[in-house]
């Protein structure tokens, strides 16, 4: 009776897993959202006159959501410009097609599409025919995304907001001595997914921006879609670069020879920036990873959640690896390389002398 009560357990709890998936991926990533803001809120918290969690968490929460709005407010304004200025053009395209002129044109016209065309026009009407039922389905699912957006901004705002009540509570359960190890694991955790997030987003902003520059210098069409493109698919770690570069070197060859050589050449030098220029000025101080690390956790991500699982492969491989390195070192009774003072973890070195004095956050030596 209690394996099979075991066993109808577990499987209870696998299916409220699958039933609660969804709400489960928006759990997990205000988790990382209220990680990457934690930080941010402390410092607040300790060097404002008041000395308010919740008001400090809401100043944060602003700022975000101010960023927020401004990059916002920075692409999708002119994105939605020339995506009525890409509808407004569509008939003459169409038009250009039929005739065989301009680049859409020439191509058809040199490997026959017009021909298939005609010759499976009822197939085709029919696929059209279709549309309506994924139309329905999209419009369903970015209301479900714009649900999750919300809701995912108030979790980690509560997150963020009851974080040291959580913190402290849980680690009431531990010994001293294992508390404040959880402790500096947890900081350092933080730190890496914080600094993760940050680095990539920035990564991505002058990425976008690049490609923005060159597919305007080139007179290429719809620059800022393609752009805004490249600088999303970036975000995806290895092969986002890559996926970019593809659509927009192909969007520039469809405009000219010499526009397709000069954006290809550019994303040629571009991505050798950034894999030996950036990413290590970047992340090197965040989460250091060998590429074989990365490339192996982004594959395993993929397949156990898609492009969420691609997108925080690097921070939960980091978070493993803090881990991992902090039981080793214990293990061989290594100490940390830079011993470190306060829930900050701030170096001994670098510590102002009251907070060096004080050793109620300080944490216990490391085994000789």
């Amino acid at each position: 009776m209690t394996v099979i009560g075991l066993v109808l357990l577990t499987g209870l709890g696998l299916l409220l897993v699958y039933v609660t998936r969804r709400v489960l991926v928006w759990m997990v990533i205000a988790a990382f959202f209220a990680t990457a803001l934690y930080p941010a809120v402390n410092w607040v918290e300790r060097r404002a006159a008041w000395h308010r969690r919740w008001l400090a968490t809401l100043l944060v929460f602003l700022a975000f959501l101010a960023v927020l709005a401004g990059i916002i407010a920075v692409f999708v304004v002119p994105l939605a410009h020339e995506a009525v200025r890409l509808a407004d053009e569509l008939p003459r395209v169409a038009d250009d097609v039929q005739r065989g002129r301009g680049p859409v044109g020439s191509l058809v016209e040199r490997y026959h599409i017009r021909r298939y065309i005609a010759e499976h026009r009822d197939q085709l009407q029919g696929y059209a025919r279709g549309l309506g039922a994924p139309t329905l389905a999209f419009l369903r699912g970015a209301a479900t995304t714009v649900a999750g957006v919300v809701t995912i901004i108030v979790l980690a705002y509560l997150m963020v907001l009851e974080a040291p009540k959580l913190v402290d509570n849980v680690l009431a359960l531990f010994p001293d001595r294992r508390a404040a190890r959880i402790r500096r694991v947890g900081a350092d955790c933080a730190r890496s997914v914080t600094g993760y997030i940050t680095g990539n987003l920035l990564i991505s902003v002058i990425c976008g921006l690049a490609t923005y520059a060159v597919l305007f210098l080139t007179g290429i069409p719809y620059a800022g879609l393609i752009a805004a493109f490249v600088a999303i698919a970036d975000l995806i770690p290895l092969v986002g670069a890559t996926l970019g570069a593809v659509v927009a070197v192909g969007a520039a060859f469809l405009h000219s020879i010499t526009a397709g050589i000069v954006v290809l050449v550019f994303f040629i030098v571009y991505q050798q920036l950034e894999n030996h220029l950036l990413q290590p000025i970047i992340l090197s101080r965040t989460v250091a990873l060998n590429p074989l690390t990365v490339l192996v956790a982004i594959l395993i991500a993929v397949e156990l959640a898609g492009i969420l699982g691609a997108l925080l492969a690097i921070p939960v491989a980091g978070m493993i690896q803090t881990v991992a390195r902090d039981v080793w070192n214990e293990r061989q009774g290594r100490c940390q390389p830079r011993p470190t003072v306060g829930t900050d973890e701030t170096p001994v070195d670098e510590a102002e002398p009251p907070e060096a004095e004080s050793g109620g956050d300080q944490p216990p030596p490391c085994p000789s």
